[in-house]
């Protein structure tokens, strides 16, 4: 007899097993075990929405051996996901394995490491039925909204579309996004810049112009800059203030994981899908060499930026090492959590933090090793000293025009030797300007006047969606990759570049949602849906009563909806194709069957001709001329070959594009990534050009 740990992975059962030893069995139930079926709503509505839970499909074997081991076992821990998830999957556990509630000992690692394992070991609980019914309230709900609501979308646009509680929210703001970028009207506006030399100096040092004798001054035409410019002729310039002064720039918190999430899309061209996986490895345990299995970082679902008191000595005596103490702020920093942040955990962080990436760079995966280095830098940064910049601002004036001129240094660059947060928008570079005194003269080198028109606002990146989903309240930190993944899969949004645009197909849901289920898009409303459910998990509201208060509303909304949009059937544009039906002369439109896409006549049931979907990249086959389609291996990889297969055999991974290349004549691929490049693939030519990509 020994006794049982159960956690979710083999990856973590597998590091686990190293610290706990042979007295302990340690297995994985591979996530989840039971759960609402698939094929039916699986919720007893009128008896106060009991779920209706079954053994996942092709479990049944794990479960069988499962019980074995739980018999044959002196005592059973269940060390699941420190998490709601994880809670809920202990409970499915305590349940199958027929574990009473004085038996059940839940246990909880916030890092697999000795000291996480062995103090999570050592304090057992109850399993918290709050955490179960929070979770079990929003796995209801989102079953409900999903499946009620997607039959009729399907019904009134196309067959096979979805709809979510947390996904229709965001899908909206990218399609409200959409619309005022649509909406927004150009201003002209202009901005005269100068360059100038002082006195006895050779290095030219620009301004802009902020005013004029009247006050700060806004160029609106030409015409307003051509007058400064001839007001300026022949002028003389001299220097009427400098100002020196000192700022400091403070370290970003360590991660949560949300703003992981973003970090790792600036800085690393990853999704959020991506970012999670690999995280999820990190935390479970890689074999490290010399150490064996180990856990690198603390539970990467947390919205916490507490940091313990053992981590922060840790991190602390390695930057004295490794940087000096002048590299050591006064004293420890601590960070706030935002307002309704979950206190379980702390702020993500390597588990060691005198780990450093570069001496187990050999034993981690390329992405394993850019993340876990991401999370490394911005903790260990986040505890070093001040940047401290030296700050220079001189006004030059002339005729009664006023011209600004500012500059920096870096003086002593604290936290920035390690690492700099990332940014959605430019950032100012530094520049030093020379030594400037008051009433010193200085030589006009140019006068420039530029045109410029304001721009609409940026379409959103996966980045900055989840930044907007954060700040609103909507969803949790750990649910926003999988709403990603979904709004791009269903086609409701594609990706040019890093943005995120809605197709014509996500435009037209979104339109008839906020017709006829306006709380469903309701961003106010969702977000006060998520503070319900942080009520249940607190016990302050009843999971049950909950749901009947939402379900009444949108139980009655969707009838109304279908009464009133009987036999009503929207249209898209981009179902259309120039096809013509050769059986009866229509042209063919796209259909969504259960098999995916195909090309079928819109006279059915009359005419039921149909052909196979193509979609055409808009390029010629380097080999044979014909079009160049797009292809998908059995695991839904994107491949790129030719439409006149098989008399044709040309495939490849990149996509060929209708350009030559300059040194060879030969057909130009396209590589995507971060910097998108063309490249030449003619052996022994090399010929590579980087393509610039720009935000609309």
């Amino acid at each position: 007899m020994s006794d049982l740990v159960i956690v979710e992975s083999p990856a973590k059962a597998k590091t686990i097993k190293k610290y706990l030893g042979k007295d302990y069995e340690v297995v994985a139930s591979m996530g989840h075990v039971r759960d609402l079926p698939k094929a039916r709503l699986s919720v007893d509505i009128k008896n106060n929405f009991a779920p209706k839970y079954d053994i996942i499909k092709g479990k049944e074997k794990l479960v069988k051996e499962l019980k074995s081991l739980a018999e044959n076992s002196d005592n059973v821990y269940l060390a699941t996901d420190p998490d709601r998830e994880g809670e809920a999957i202990s409970w499915h556990l305590a349940y199958i394995l027929g574990l009473p509630d004085d038996y059940c000992r839940r246990v909880e690692f916030n890092e697999i490491t000795k000291s996480g394992v062995q103090n999570g070991m050592s304090n057992p609980r109850a399993i918290n039925t709050d955490l179960v019914n929070a979770q079990q309230a929003r796995r209801i709900l989102d079953r409900l909204v999903g499946y009620k609501l997607s039959p009729f979308i399907s019904q009134k646009i196309r067959r096979g579309l979805s709809a979510g509680r947390v996904q229709s929210v965001a899908l909206r703001i990218i399609v409200d996004r959409e619309n005022e970028i649509r909406k927004f009207k150009p201003e002209e506006y202009w901005t005269v810049d100068a360059k100038f030399i002082p006195k006895g100096s050779r290095k030219a040092f620009s301004a802009s112009l902020y005013s004029d004798k009247n006050g700060k001054i806004k160029i609106q035409n030409a015409e307003q800059a051509d007058k400064i410019e001839a007001d300026l002729e022949g002028a003389d310039y001299v220097v009427t203030k400098v100002k020196h002064g000192t700022r400091k720039k403070s370290p970003a918190p360590p991660f949560i994981t949300s703003t992981l999430q973003q970090e790792a899309s600036r800085k690393l061209g990853f999704q959020s899908r991506r970012t999670m996986k690999v995280a999820q490895e990190l935390y479970e345990g890689v074999d490290i060499e010399g150490m064996g299995a180990t856990g690198l970082i603390t539970y990467m679902r947390t919205d916490s930026l507490r940091i313990s008191n053992v981590a922060i000595d840790e991190v602390t005596k390695y930057i004295e090492q490794a940087y000096g103490s002048e590299y050591l702020p006064a004293k420890p920093r601590f960070f706030k959590s935002r307002k309704n942040a979950q206190d379980g955990h702390e702020a993500i962080r390597p588990s060691m933090p005198s780990l450093e990436p570069d001496k187990i760079k050999s034993s981690l995966t390329l992405d394993q090793y850019k993340l876990y280095k991401l999370i490394w830098s911005r903790f260990t940064a986040s505890q070093m000293a001040e940047c401290v910049q030296k700050t220079t601002q001189a006004d030059i004036e002339a005729n009664g025009y006023t011209f600004k001129a500012s500059g920096y240094y870096v003086s002593f660059p604290g936290f920035t030797a390690l690492y700099v947060e990332g940014k959605d928008e430019a950032e100012e570079k530094s520049s030093q300007l020379p030594e400037l005194e008051k009433d010193m003269p200085v030589r006009l080198k140019e006068l420039k006047k530029n045109q410029h028109f304001t721009q609409p606002p940026a379409r959103y990146t996966e980045a900055s969606l989840i930044k907007t989903l954060e700040e609103y309240g909507i969803g949790r930190p750990s649910t926003y990759a999988a709403t990603i993944t979904t709004l791009t899969s269903r086609e409701y949004v594609k990706r040019e570049a890093k943005t995120l645009v809605p197709t014509e197909l996500g435009e037209v849901i979104t339109k008839l949602l906020k017709e006829r289920f306006p709380n469903i898009v309701n961003v106010k409303f969702t977000a006060e849906m998520e503070e319900e459910l942080d009520s249940v998990e607190n016990g302050d509201v009843k999971w049950d009563e909950l749901l009947a208060e939402f379900y009444s509303d949108f139980e009655q909304t969707l009838k109304d909806a279908k009464s009133e949009m009987e036999g009503v059937k929207l249209k898209l544009k981009e179902d259309e194709t120039d096809i013509v039906c050769e059986k009866c002369g229509r042209k063919m439109v796209v259909k969504v069957g259960r098999y995916g896409k195909f090309i079928a006549c819109p006279g059915y049931p009359d005419c039921k001709n149909i052909k196979k979907y193509v979609e055409k990249t808009g390029t010629v086959c380097p080999k044979c001329g014909g079009d160049i389609i797009v292809k998908h291996t059995k695991t839904k990889r994107i491949f790129y070959g030719c439409s006149n297969y098989p008399e044709c055999d040309f495939v490849s991974w990149n996509e060929p594009t209708n350009e030559k290349c300059p040194q060879c004549g030969e057909v130009l691929y396209k590589k995507k990534g971060k910097k998108p490049t063309l490249f030449c693939a003619k052996e022994g030519c090399g010929y590579t050009q980087t393509q610039k990509t720009e935000d609309k």
